[in-house]
C-alpha cells in the first residue's frame, strides 16, 4: 500500500490533512487499513463539523439571583430579599439507580445453534433434574434455547427448555416430519407468573414455607398432545419400537470410558 497524498485546498476551503503511511521495512506499513481509514475518517469529521462560536457574555448585564419582596404586618421588616430559585427542601441520602437498558439486549441477539441440533434429533441431557435422560429435540425457540420433550409417557421428562451447552447430540433421529408444534409453546409460555406474598401473622414469622411448583392444567393438556404427537412419529421411523426403549434408558459411563472418544 502506498503512502496517501494531500489533497490541494480549494479556494476559501480547509482541507483535511491526510495521515500518511510510512513503511517500517521489508513491506510492512506502520498502519493497517482499517487503522488508516479510521484516523483519515475522524480528522475528516472534525474538519466538517466545525464548532460552534459561543456569545461572549456582557458584563455589564447582572444575572438576577435574588428579589426583594413586601410584607405585610408591623413586625415582619416590610421587606425581605428572596431567592428566585429556591434550594430544596430534602435531598435523597443514595443516587438514583438509572434503568439498566442492557436486560433488554439478549432478547434481541442473533443466538446460533450448532448444525447438528435438528428437529427429531435425539439428545443426551447433562444437567438439571433429568440429566442423564435421553430426550427429542422438538425446535429450536426463539432465545436460543432447546426445546425438548422425553417423551412424558417413556421417561418422565415434560416439556422442558435447556441451552446446548449442557446436551449431547447423538446419531439417532425421529421423523417429525408433518408434526406441527403448538405456536403458543414458546418462551413466553415458560416464564413463571409473579405470585404475591400473603402477609405473615405472628405464628408464621419464624415458619419456614417451602413452596411446590406444581403444573397447570394448561400445561398438562399441551404435554398430552405433544406426546401423542411424538408416539405417532417414532411410529413412523425405522426400528421404532427399538427408539422408545432406546429413549426410556440412562445415559451413565462405566469405568475406564471416556465421552470424548465415544460415539453417540
Amino acid at each position: 500500500m502506498a503512502p496517501t497524498v494531500a489533497k490541494k485546498a480549494a479556494k476559501g476551503k480547509k482541507v483535511a490533512k491526510v495521515v500518511k503511511n510510512r513503511d517500517l521495512g521489508s513491506g510492512i506499513l506502520r498502519w493497517s487499513r482499517y487503522k488508516l481509514k479510521q484516523k483519515n475518517s475522524y480528522r475528516l469529521k472534525n474538519v466538517k463539523a466545525a464548532k460552534p462560536v459561543k456569545a461572549k457574555k456582557d458584563p455589564s448585564k447582572k444575572v438576577v439571583v435574588t428579589v426583594t419582596k413586601d410584607i405585610g404586618g408591623a413586625k415582619n421588616g416590610g421587606k425581605r430579599v428572596v431567592k428566585v430559585i429556591k434550594n430544596r427542601a430534602s435531598y435523597a441520602t443514595k443516587a438514583k439507580v438509572t434503568s439498566r437498558p442492557t436486560r433488554n439486549y439478549f432478547g434481541k441477539h442473533v443466538h446460533h445453534t450448532r448444525r447438528t441440533l435438528v428437529p427429531g434429533k435425539v439428545l443426551i441431557l447433562l444437567a438439571g433434574r433429568h440429566k442423564g435422560k435421553r430426550v427429542v429435540l422438538l425446535k429450536v425457540l426463539k432465545s436460543g434455547l432447546l426445546l425438548v420433550n422425553g417423551p412424558f409417557y417413556l421417561n418422565s421428562c415434560p416439556l422442558r427448555r435447556i441451552s446446548q451447552r449442557y446436551v449431547i447430540c447423538t446419531k439417532t433421529r425421529v421423523n417429525l416430519k408433518g408434526v406441527a408444534i403448538p405456536e403458543h409453546i414458546n418462551d413466553a409460555y415458560f416464564k413463571r407468573a409473579d405470585k404475591k406474598k400473603a402477609r405473615k401473622t405472628e405464628g408464621d414469622i419464624f415458619a419456614k414455607q417451602e413452596e411446590k411448583y406444581t403444573p397447570s392444567e394448561q400445561r398438562k393438556k399441551d404435554q398430552i398432545v405433544v406426546d401423542k404427537l411424538v408416539r405417532g412419529a417414532l411410529k413412523k421411523t425405522n426400528q421404532g419400537l427399538l427408539v422408545s426403549k432406546y429413549l426410556k434408558s440412562f445415559f451413565a459411563l462405566r469405568n475406564h470410558q471416556y465421552p470424548h472418544r465415544l460415539r453417540f
